[in-house]
């Protein structure tokens, strides 16, 4: 894995992750980060990964953890989270719901692929998730991931689709230059 640069950023080459099927077998999910580093899915503090979603079914049931999504390929689908419908079909608007609650998903038309941040309830306050272009400045601890093939810039780290950056210290790494669509995760 690469290490932490000299001015605080970790780089997450999307090359570099594997494939890893679903809790419920349902997908396939690939990793970004996690806390802790070496987490699996029933003791992470937070996990942030993107998940191929190639048919109709429900999700993995997650006990005590909330999440967000955000669509970022596909046409969209139908989500019944509990009682509550929603369409996604809007790409980079991310959709909050609790991830105990039973979730099944319909397709609108093909394959979708989602950015997905989950949490621990109870572990400390929710980490902030964001999709934004252009030029901001990051404080703190972030997790940057280039969601489009415009790509972006972290402390001049070049980003590319899916390429990722966790961002540890504010110094050089605190300017984001978001050339496409890239979601920014805030962690306090």
């Amino acid at each position: 894995m690469p290490g932490t640069t000299d001015n605080g950023v970790r780089l997450l080459p999307a090359a570099e992750r594997t494939a890893a099927a679903w809790k419920n077998g349902g997908g396939v999910t690939r990793n970004i980060a996690a806390s802790p580093p070496d987490a699996g899915t029933d003791d992470f503090v937070w996990r942030v990964s993107l998940a191929d979603v190639a048919g109709d079914g429900p999700f993995s049931a997650f006990p005590d953890v909330d999440r967000t999504l955000t669509m970022v390929e596909g046409a969209g689908m139908e989500l019944t989270v509990g009682d509550d419908h929603r369409t996604v079909d809007e790409r980079y608007v991310p959709q909050d719901f609790r991830g105990d609650v039973p979730t099944d998903c319909r397709l609108i038309d093909g394959p979708v692929v989602n950015f997905n941040v989950m949490w621990r309830r109870g572990a400390g306050t929710p980490p902030s998730v964001a999709v934004v272009r252009g030029r901001l400045t990051i404080t703190g601890k972030a997790l940057v991931v280039a969601l489009d093939g415009e790509g972006a810039n972290v402390g001049g780290h070049e980003l590319g689709r899916y390429d990722a950056a966790l961002v540890t210290s504010s110094t050089a790494a605190d300017a984001l230059h978001a050339r496409g669509r890239t979601a920014v995760v805030t962690f306090s």
